[in-house]
């Protein structure tokens, strides 16, 4: 994340914040993105404590209105696919304190698709307030995770990366190598 990023921001912190709620909710709908170049954004513009409570209302407003667009959409498929949806035949019979047990241990991951816990929880029979506590229980964790991750890697000095570019280049570069030689072998 470069100043450069931030320059392109609108300098009102209410704006900022809305933008990112919003872009927090599309990356809910959409499941598969990640949103932790968004959290380093957020506390990058704002303080550590000011961006992570935003990624939370972000993260919490984007599982509650994409558990409601998954759950049409899984309705919709089920009552015209009748027989072709037994998956979510059993998902229904999960019960509402296995389904909030499950989210909440599946949120406190960070980097699990918020998109696969959200689905499997849309063709469950939770009910969308204990969806949305759990949810946001889960992730508050899992925020605190990946911001402070963020806060530390954002800390390191530009002027040290940029004189070990090609050393960390090289590095990485090895390791990439080095798993593809793995996989190749099993």
């Amino acid at each position: 994340m470069t100043d450069y990023t931030l320059i392109h921001l609108p300098s009102n912190p209410i704006l900022v914040g809305i933008i990112s709620i919003i872009l927090n909710i599309l990356i809910a709908i959409f499941g598969f993105l990640p949103s932790a170049f968004l959290t380093g954004v957020n506390i990058r513009f704002f303080s550590f404590e000011e961006g992570l409570i935003i990624s939370i209302i972000g993260e919490s407003l984007g599982a509650f209105i994409s558990f409601i667009l998954y759950r049409k959409g899984i309705y919709k498929i089920r009552s015209s696919n009748k027989n072709k949806w037994n998956i979510l035949k059993k998902l229904q019979h999960v019960s509402q304190f296995e389904a909030i047990f499950l989210i909440i241990s599946l949120r406190i991951l960070p980097f699990v698709p918020s998109g696969v816990v959200t689905l499997t929880a849309a063709a469950s029979k939770i009910r969308i307030v204990p969806y949305t506590i759990a949810s946001t229980i889960g992730k508050i964790p899992s925020l605190f995770i990946e911001a402070y991750s963020i806060s530390k890697l954002l800390s390191i000095k530009s002027s040290f990366l940029e004189g070990n570019i090609i050393y960390i280049t090289i590095i990485l570069l090895l390791l990439v190598i080095f798993l593809k030689m793995k996989k190749k072998k099993k």
